[in-house]
């Protein structure tokens, strides 16, 4: 695995940030195991809708998110259905701009799928930036165990129903639902059976208070939606 610089050497860390739960695994493991704390988040929306990109997450959930983790959130917004040359040069110059510009190392939640690992090592190595994979070749029903044992809290906010039951949807991920959990689905979903939202857990000054909204089946993905509760709506 390549080395990991520090805060402050070589410009430092930014982390890709899907505001599931191996990027908050991933952002733990650098403040917690290798004392790196990143420069920023930066989270592709599809801006036909102001989501997440294959997660489907409101925007304002993730923001919520960078200020509970006290990091600054690059927004890359990319159209539907966007073609990967697109993707890449939009990548690019949020890349190649402030804040990120003096960044020179991208750190990734990646497990072990390494045709992706392969293809972002030479997409950053294009413009002059390094690729690290903080969870790499981990253990990935340890890492779940961990990350539910660690008091993170996540809700299933995405999933594939070709391989994951849609009951799934909208559930909270904990220690019940890892049980359940069919054979041959990989615990942190890390062959696309299903995605999530952290909205709890030691990464953050506080918990991230939302609502599951309404599911829904679109383009061949089931998709819960998740919506921000507004306390200063509330009487006093």
């Amino acid at each position: 695995m390549t080395a990991m610089p520090t805060k402050g050497t070589a410009g430092g860390v930014a982390l890709s940030w899907s505001g599931g739960k191996d990027s908050a695994l991933a952002l733990w493991t650098l403040r917690e195991e290798q004392g790196i704390e990143p420069e920023a988040l930066l989270t592709t929306f599809t801006e036909d809708y102001d989501r997440v990109s294959m997660h489907g997450v409101r925007a304002e959930l993730v923001r919520a998110q960078a200020e509970a983790a006290g990091l600054p959130l690059v927004e890359v917004r990319i159209p539907a259905a966007c073609v990967n040359a697109v993707y890449e040069q939009r990548i690019e110059a949020a890349l190649t701009s402030p804040p990120l510009a003096a960044v020179p190392t991208m750190a990734f939640a990646d497990l072990f799928l390494a045709d992706i690992r392969a293809y972002r090592e030479e997409r950053l190595g294009s413009v002059g930036r390094e690729a690290v994979f903080p969870l790499w070749g981990r253990d990935t029903a340890a890492l779940a165990e961990g990350f539910v044992a660690a008091g993170f809290e996540a809700t299933i906010c995405c999933l594939d129903p070709a391989q994951l039951d849609p009951s799934f949807a909208g559930r909270r991920y904990d220690a019940s639902l890892l049980a359940e959990l069919p054979a041959g689905v990989d615990p942190c979903g890390e062959n696309g059976e299903f995605h999530t939202f952290v909205h709890g857990g030691p990464i953050f000054s506080a918990p991230i208070a939302i609502t599951v909204g309404e599911t829904v089946e679109r383009d061949g993905f089931v998709f819960t939606d998740l919506l921000a509760v507004d306390h200063s709506s509330r009487p006093r």
